[in-house]
């Protein structure tokens, strides 16, 4: 039997960066073309917002200020009762409790996405206005360590947790590699990327502890993204520390990916889905990542990148020596990693995925 078209609600920020928001918000143009009824509560200047609107999608511009808006909980309220809708989808810790207040004692079904593992628990008060709120019929998690997470804390539904990864394209992320010769880099060297905003979870440290036994005499080291001021005095004191080139922010990430032979991720928690994995991915390069949170998900151990101990300098130094002397391992698995990236991580499973999980809700 022919599944009804859907009618649904999206209340969301879109005031990302571009691939960050693209994963997403390709999965409701992707169910415009299919026929739903796709409505988006967003900021009304964000970038996206003409790209969405080519595709039928109606934008509403409102944006929510706090956790509780009352303009925001409003307007999602007055859509909400004027069209019928199926289901609403809220995306962050803003549009979460104004989308729960608004849905109070109407027949649509809420759901909450979660893409961070930790920070939530039962005694914080804060955790029952987003996905502890008990409007919240239930939670799409962006890997399956964040739905784990999940499920120990929410008190009903928890078969209704689920885990729907973000849906990537290949062509998403075509650059051109970026000119090694700007960064003072040969052709000869084996460059490792680590691209990060910088926080205690990041392992930075763990990293720049690790360079004190890498052993590939033309490996170096480029650090990307905001925050590594606190991890300069450990920058200076590897004995490598002429071949760590802290370049700051970049608008080229994935271009520094094509360009790095292999992709650092030594993170010691709070990882959801890693994005700058997903990028290395998608331009053949390799990624050697930690047991935390998400990344051994993107990561095929000893096939597409090694997965270490979380919080193991000594094993991501042996991990780095070991891809540094190997360059055409590097490059097989790096293609290895595009082919993951396509056949696993496609976009059209992700928009299956949350058709039949949408299905599911309304006929429960």
């Amino acid at each position: 039997m022919m599944k009804n078209k859907l009618k649904i609600l999206v209340c969301t920020s879109y005031k990302h960066a571009w691939n960050s928001v693209r994963p997403e918000a390709e999965i409701f143009i992707a169910l415009a073309k299919l026929g739903h009824e796709i409505t988006i509560i967003t900021q009304g200047d964000a970038e996206y917002v003409t790209r969405v609107k080519e595709f039928g999608i109606k934008v509403i511009p409102c944006y929510p200020k706090r956790k509780v808006c009352p303009t925001t909980i409003r307007t999602i309220r007055r859509e909400l009762k004027s069209h019928n809708y199926d289901i609403c989808y809220a995306f962050n810790s803003k549009t979460i409790p104004n989308a729960a207040v608004a849905c109070i004692g109407i027949d649509v079904k809420l759901i909450a996405y979660r893409g961070t593992t930790g920070g939530l628990y039962r005694h914080d008060p804060s955790a029952y206005f987003t996905i502890l709120n008990p409007r919240v019929d239930g939670v799409i998690c962006v890997s399956d360590s964040v739905r784990k997470d999940v499920t120990k804390k929410v008190w009903k539904n928890k078969s209704n947790v689920v885990t729907i990864y973000k849906g990537q394209s290949l062509d998403w992320y075509k650059v051109q590699p970026t000119d090694r010769q700007s960064l003072n880099l040969k052709d000869s060297d084996v460059v490792g990327i680590c691209a990060a905003h910088v926080r205690p979870s990041k392992g930075i440290s763990v990293l720049l502890e690790a360079t004190h036994k890498v052993k590939v005499k033309n490996f170096h080291l480029l650090l990307a993204g905001h925050g590594f001021e606190p991890h300069f005095d450990e920058i200076k004191n590897s004995p490598m520390s002429e071949r760590i080139h802290y370049i700051g922010h970049r608008s080229d990430v994935p271009s520094l990916m094509c360009m790095a032979d292999i992709q650092i991720q030594p993170s010691i928690s709070g990882e959801g889905l890693p994005r700058t994995i997903i990028e290395a991915m998608a331009n053949g390069t390799p990624s050697i990542v930690t047991t935390t949170g998400g990344s051994p998900e993107l990561v095929e151990d000893g096939k597409t990148g090694l997965i270490v101990p979380t919080n193991y300098a000594e094993g991501l130094a042996e991990a780095i020596n070991s891809l540094s002397n190997d360059k055409a391992l590097c490059i097989e698995m790096g293609e290895k990693a595009k082919v993951r990236l396509e056949e696993e991580f496609g976009s059209e499973i992700t928009v299956e995925k949350h058709l039949n999980y949408f299905y599911r809700l309304l006929e429960s």
